[in-house]
């Protein structure tokens, strides 16, 4: 039985990591932290435990075997390389960091203290992406030659457990990038996922076009991006990621094969839909992805747990979600200097 530490009780902990931590069998949730007291001591009203007054009396505790990360983006590095040389496996939520230096030092961390480091990139395990990727390796839509890749939603103000229009997720301080490193990284990381390939040329642009805070500025990080992506084998493709798009969430990938299209997500009743060039039609009818509306299981903490007790690398592990964060800042810069980047892979 594993026991779990939970840092930062805001929205994604209270309706992702603590139920699925509660439905696993093989953990047990001792110990809360959040820089809202009250917010901690509700936790423990609600599912036991001890609420910390830091997390640094948090870590101390050698009972404590993992933590789940969910505080704002700045912390995320501070904490996690805190927790892995405090002897504890971590699960952090994305985007990893908010430097491609600090994510470096976070995988160095988790390779000297032979810890779990997990990034909760929850798009790699839902059935539709999955089977995706199956239908892709065995050839159906043959070779991929371009892509288009969204996620938009109408923003975290609504998300937010502090909701408004003054969230930590349009402060440049705290989060650093916005839609491109809320939900672009999502993407970025799921293009290379479903591929099988390493995007290694950005053109971006990332703009702030709508969101305003409490006073009537535009806030100070981006709320659109637009990326251009060129992969190692020579796909290219595009990816938005938006706070603006005010109806529906769209979050939806279609793939352009040598053989037919693939649109993953972007159909009310089919999850996956094929059109074949010969004319045929396939369509998969599977779990629909979560929305902040339609909250399901992810399986990050099952995979998270399992990691830990059978001592796995999976597919999550921050050595290898490390690519698609060198692609976000990749365009960062291809934003501020209104060039193509080349991404270092290396």
């Amino acid at each position: 039985m594993l026991n779990i530490g939970i840092i930062g009780c805001g929205k994604i902990a209270q309706v992702r990591h603590i139920p699925e931590y509660i439905d696993n069998k093989n953990c047990k949730i001792v110990g809360f932290y959040d820089r809202n007291l009250n917010r901690s001591e509700e936790m423990v009203k609600k599912y036991g435990g001890i609420a910390y007054g830091s997390y640094q009396e948090l870590l101390e505790n050698k009972d404590i075997d993992a933590v789940s990360i969910c505080v704002s983006n700045n912390l995320h590095a501070e904490i996690t390389i805190a927790a892995l040389k405090a002897g504890k496996h971590v699960l952090c939520e994305k985007p990893m960091a908010t430097t491609i230096s600090d994510c470096e030092a976070m995988v160095k961390a988790a390779e000297e203290t032979g810890k779990k480091l997990l990034i909760g990139h929850n798009q790699r395990l839902t059935p539709a992406h999955r089977k995706a990727k199956e239908l892709i390796k065995d050839g159906l839509i043959g070779d991929i030659i371009t892509f288009r890749t969204t996620f938009g939603h109408s923003g975290p103000e609504t998300w937010s457990i502090n909701p408004g229009s003054d969230v930590w997720f349009f402060d440049k301080k705290a989060a650093a990038i916005g839609a491109m490193a809320d939900l672009g990284v999502h993407k970025t990381d799921l293009i290379q996922f479903l591929t099988d390939d390493t995007i290694i040329e950005t053109t971006a642009k990332l703009v702030t076009l709508n969101k305003r805070n409490s006073g009537g500025d535009l806030i100070d990080v981006d709320d659109n991006a637009f990326c251009i992506y060129k992969t190692k084998k020579g796909i290219v493709g595009t990816m938005t990621a938006s706070w603006t798009f005010y109806g529906p969430e769209d979050n939806s990938t279609i793939l352009y094969g040598s053989k037919g299209i693939m649109r993953i997500y972007d159909d009310p009743n089919y999850s996956i839909r094929v059109f074949l060039k010969n004319g045929e039609k396939i369509n998969f009818e599977l779990e629909s992805i979560q929305t902040n509306d339609n909250q399901t299981k992810s399986g990050v903490i099952d995979l998270f747990v399992d990691s830990i007790i059978n001592d796995k690398e999976t597919e999550l592990s921050g050595k290898i979600i490390l690519s698609a964060m060198r692609v976000v800042f990749a365009s960062v810069e291809s934003s501020k200097t209104g060039r193509t980047v080349i991404v270092d892979q290396n």
